[in-house]
């Protein structure tokens, strides 16, 4: 990845371009002509941060909720990346404002969903198997704007190429008390996230601990790696 978005940066954002194919664009175009905006669900799949630039080949603006590298040069470069692209960047500590301007602005928000996150903060929902805390924040924003959820991946190809796949509206569900809502959206999110890994296990960022935090009443096994079964 440091490699390829180094090459991103020394050459025209064009150039880079020129590898990236896209399917199902007409998915995200006809989402944006009925609603004007879009929150994008993503995941450390493939070379996530080339979604940055492949955002210009649809030509919607975008704003994505990022959290800091802890490795600061692995920060700048990404950072750096993000800006010559054009991209709005929000800090996840405090997105809840600048993210409801972004989406009345008409543009794409985008959020990784595939880490774990502290249990007062998410909700816990099957992944791969386990029970995994799971931001809510997607859910939260969907639910209560009335955004749909797009789901859009990157992957690697042969030869240095990248393919960006954009899926199908993930559904809201109705019916549903607002606290049950959120946890079956998210639960949707994550099973749209678990099919994405499963097309290309090895390009998930797989090593940031994704079942780290267990449920209060899972106590057994707390600390110990739990693992995706094999396919």
């Amino acid at each position: 990845m440091v490699v390829e978005l180094s090459a991103v940066l020394t050459h025209p954002l064009e150039r880079a371009l020129r590898s990236v194919t896209v399917d199902g664009i007409e998915n995200l175009e006809a989402v944006m002509r009925a609603h004007r905006r879009a929150l994008v669900l993503t995941a450390h799949l493939g070379n996530w941060e080339l979604l940055s630039v492949a955002h210009r080949l649809a030509r919607y603006p975008l704003t994505i909720v990022t959290r800091p590298l802890d490795s600061r040069g692995l920060n700048a470069l990404a950072a750096r990346l993000r800006e010559r692209a054009g991209v709005e960047m929000v800090d996840k500590r405090d997105a809840v404002r600048p993210v409801l301007r972004a989406l009345a602005a008409g543009r794409l928000v985008g959020i990784l969903l595939d880490q774990n996150t502290a249990r007062h903060e998410g909700v816990f929902v099957p992944f791969f198997g386990h029970l995994a805390s799971t931001s809510k924040s997607v859910a939260v924003l969907a639910l209560r704007t009335g955004t749909p959820v797009v789901p859009i991946f990157t992957l690697r190809e042969e030869g240095g190429c990248h393919r960006v796949i954009v899926g199908n509206v993930v559904p809201t569900p109705s019916g549903l008390a607002s606290a049950e809502g959120i946890v079956e959206m998210t639960r949707r999110c994550t099973l749209v996230i678990e099919e994405a890994v499963r097309m290309r296990p090895d390009q998930w960022l797989w090593m940031h601990a994704r079942w780290r935090t267990r449920p209060p009443e899972s106590r057994e096994g707390a600390g110990r790696p739990v693992a995706p079964p094999e396919r």
